[in-house]
């Protein structure tokens, strides 16, 4: 099975503290996601985002900076790792993304729901007017 990697980096105009929240709280999750989210801070601790369409375990956390976990692609043996890291910005924050081994065939899915769905759509909520 081929695998990608993908990267990339947004402005937001809001807190650390909300963006980590928007990560990391299943309420906030939901308020942005618009679905009902499992979401822990725990290390080891499994998550499931948008009914189930997104699923793994969480990996390791650093307050307001980083929220690191494994996403499930069926059987892949290569994990597929995501880390979120979170910089404060002259206006705001910067989020770096950086998702590893994602399946060739999964990949401009995921790309589109990075940009659009997930890190899109907590830019739009927290910069709506």
């Amino acid at each position: 099975m081929s695998l990608r990697d993908f990267k990339t980096r947004l402005k937001i105009k809001t807190e650390a503290e909300d963006v980590y929240a928007a990560l990391t709280n299943p309420f906030t999750i939901e308020l942005w996601s618009g679905y009902k989210a499992q979401m822990s801070t725990e290390v080891n601790s499994e998550f499931s985002l948008w009914d189930g369409d997104i699923v793994g375990m969480n990996l390791a956390f650093e307050t307001n900076k980083m929220v690191q976990q494994q996403w499930y692609f069926g059987d892949q043996e290569e994990p597929s790792i995501v880390t979120i890291k979170i910089f404060d910005d002259k206006k705001g924050v910067q989020i770096e993304l950086n998702h590893t081994n994602i399946p060739a065939d999964e990949y401009d899915d995921i790309c589109e729901g990075w940009t659009e769905y997930y890190l899109g759509a907590i830019k739009e909520f927290f910069e709506q007017d």
